[in-house]
């Protein structure tokens, strides 16, 4: 059975992880040394991962100096990604072997892996050593000097004089940070400055020594793997065991997907029902920084901590505090907040209803428009199917079935289908559900490696739900959430209105576990980790490929989540968006290319006068600034400037609640946006009107 959802493992990980016992993790608790590799077994994984890639990645893609030139540039990138430790002559050294890779990967040989680290760590010692004396010396905050902050605009220090320079502009901004939070009970000056920096210089080297072999080859391997695709990994043991944790929904923690970004540690994705979610504390893009347990433990610095640690420190049981010390997305400065862990319920995951009464029918009464909020595609197979109190299994299909035949009841007169944040879930629910809404055809064609073609089709010819139909998407909407979305579109069955564009995950990967292929036949019980690999990729019936391009709108909202660099065109190396042949299917006349014309501009009309839309428009056109500003002024008094441009005043922080994951919340309620979609709706249903009376 096909599980399609939006994530990536690679420097992802999510922190709804089952907890078994109390957390007792500590920072002290590892026992490892360096890295004392290679090991025998990195040769058998190192052999049959670059077999797998070779016969089964549905790119196809020679094991060649491409492929080469991104392992070399990717390793390079994870281990060192703001240019701070390497020297230019230490990369040149290491480039002489560039082009050699994947030959030395064909025969197991990852001692370069190895020879890298140990440069590595030497370089982070020094700069350890370095940054203490730095951060002890004084700071002329008066001083008008900038930092750049995009990577991608600096290149590694060619001396010690340029590296130390560096370092000092970095630390000179982190005690900026420090000393300038918003709430004074979080401000940290002075000589609680220096120790909270020493520290997490300190803890640095401390995590990196403790590196194992095993997550050492998971880290150079990764970077080979996702030299093909972002989606393509190598698990190492403990990764794997996480990840099927995670497969199969059993969810205690916050409820959140964590990307190690650049030595940060960001939000990325909130799970509907999820505890971060419904507090409302913690939004896509924030960082966090740091970490403590309960009302009082002391926080855990985690700048440039590994991402598992810092999994390992916010998972925990059900009903006890975590607190997390973040960076919000808004720039509003650090600040520490709350959040109780729990366990994900099946009522905070499931299809949720509702009928609101708007705008008028010629009759003179209002129209009544049934939403649905769907939070994920569940069924046979997902533990979120089941119903903890009562073991009943819940599907997707059957749940959206019986909210759409109560909105008949109460004679509804249009559906919108609320995909937004929704990133996917079973395959087999998403071609059932977009069934209630056609009479029968193909819903997605899906082509492996070898070229074949297969066409999914729903074969009921009922349809539970014949009339007006609208489907919400944002830049979160995935896999699943972008198979309903494109056959609705491509049948002409309804209007996708939302972001410009859905994710864009149009691939479907595989679980292969290593040791059993390494020792077919033999007795083994060591885990030797898992390589998920893309096989296969979606098609719309069309034809069109869901990937990288995603879904289109046919109608475009205004939204923050269109400004998020979470989309598949927003990795590295994703696939690119091709089609095949298209199948045979029969449009509907719902439709029509002028009827979209028209409701566009009477929709662009409305979001024009709206003074919320204005505002987001405004915060958006910030985003944007914010986003190509390469560099960070390090005076005080322009510093606060630079930030005081991009903080969100009070009215902008509600119409941030209003357009972060609404699936958190226990019911739907009308905000601004989804007004705008009523709005259309109504618009939608009165040019019918006026189609059949003439």
């Amino acid at each position: 059975m096909y599980r399609v959802k939006l994530f990536s493992y690679h420097r992802w990980l999510f922190i709804g992880l089952i907890a078994t016992c109390a957390l007792t993790w500590s920072l002290s608790s590892a026992t490892w040394a360096d890295p004392q590799g290679p090991k025998e077994s990195d040769y058998e994984i190192t052999t049959m991962v670059t077999r797998l890639l070779k016969r089964d990645h549905i790119s196809r893609h020679p094991l060649d100096k491409e492929i080469s030139e991104r392992w070399f540039k990717m390793f390079f990138e994870d281990l060192d990604p703001r240019k701070m430790y390497f020297y230019q002559s230490d990369v040149d050294e290491f480039a002489r072997q560039k082009d050699h890779l994947t030959e030395l990967a064909w025969n197991g040989d990852v001692t370069f892996a190895y020879k890298v680290f140990r440069r590595y760590l030497q370089r982070v010692d020094e700069r350890v050593q370095t940054a203490e004396e730095l951060i002890a010396a004084p700071h002329d905050f008066t001083r008008d000097e900038n930092i750049v902050v995009d990577a991608d605009e600096l290149e590694y220090p060619k001396t010690p004089e340029e590296a130390r320079d560096r370092l000092r502009k970095q630390i000179k901004l982190e005690l900026l940070l420090l000393k300038t939070t918003k709430d004074p009970k979080d401000r940290k000056e002075g000589a609680e400055a220096v120790k909270k920096l020493q520290n997490r210089y300190r803890n640095k080297s401390k995590w990196l020594h403790q590196t194992s072999d095993d997550e050492l080859l998971e880290i150079y391997l990764n970077a080979l793997t996702t030299s093909f695709d972002p989606h393509t990994g190598y698990l190492s043991p403990e990764t794997q065991k996480n990840f099927e944790i995670l497969m199969r929904l059993e969810l205690e923690g916050i409820g959140a997907t964590l990307q190690s970004s650049d030595g940060e540690t960001i939000i990325k994705d909130l799970v509907p029902g999820g505890a971060a979610a419904k507090s409302g504390l913690l939004h896509v893009e924030d960082k966090i920084v740091g970490v403590g347990q309960g009302e009082e433990g002391p926080i855990v610095d985690v700048v440039d901590m590994k991402l598992n640690n810092v999994v390992k420190l916010i998972r925990g049981t059900p009903g006890t505090t975590v607190r997390l010390e973040i960076v919000p997305a808004d720039n509003s400065g650090q600040k520490v907040i709350k959040i109780v862990r729990e366990k994900i319920e099946l009522k905070d995951s499931e299809a949720k209803g509702k009928v609101f009464e708007v705008g008028r029918r010629p009759d003179g009464k209002p129209y009544k428009i049934g939403v649905i909020d769907l939070p994920s595609f569940y069924g046979l197979g997902s533990s979120l199917a089941i119903n903890a109190l009562g073991g009943d299994v819940r599907i997707t299909t059957e749940d959206v079935r019986a909210i759409l035949n109560n909105f008949k009841k109460q004679g509804v007169d249009a559906v919108v289908l609320d995909l937004r944040f929704n990133g996917g879930g079973l395959l087999k629910e998403a071609i059932n559900l977009t069934g209630l809404f056609l009479h029968r055809g193909p819903v997605v064609q899906v082509k492996d490696a070898d070229g074949q073609i297969e066409p999914c089709e729903d074969n009921d010819p009922s349809m539970t739900w014949n009339g007006p139909l609208i489907v919400v998407v944002n830049k979160f909407s995935a896999s699943a959430s972008e198979i309903l979305a494109g056959a609705i579109q491509d049948y002409g069955r309804g209007l996708i209105v939302g972001d410009p564009a859905t994710h864009g995950k149009g691939t479907v990967q595989s679980l292969r576990d290593l040791a059993p292929m390494i020792f077919s036949g033999i007795y083994h019980t060591d885990p030797l980790g898992a390589l998920k690999i893309t096989m296969q990729q979606f098609y719309r019936p069309s034809g069109d490929s869901t990937q990288k391009r995603g879904v289109l709108s046919d109608i475009v909202l205004p939204s923050l989540t269109s400004q998020y660099e979470v989309g598949e065109g927003d990795l590295d190396y994703p696939l690119e968006f091709d089609k095949v042949p298209s199948q045979d299917y029969q449009r509907f006349s719902y439709v029509t290319s002028a009827v979209r014309d028209q409701l566009k501009k009477l929709s662009a009309s409305r979001v024009q006068h709206s003074e919320n839309f204005q505002k987001l428009e405004q915060m958006i056109t910030r985003r944007k600034e914010q986003k190509e500003q390469k560099v960070i002024p390090l005076n005080e008094e322009k510093y606060l400037a630079y930030r005081g441009n991009y903080d969100s005043d009070a009215e902008e922080k509600k119409i941030m609640e209003v357009l972060s994951n609404p699936s958190g919340q226990d019911t739907i309620e009308r905000d601004f946006y989804l007004d705008e979609v009523l709005a259309i709706a109504v618009d939608y249903l009165n040019l019918r009107q006026v189609a059949q009376t003439q």
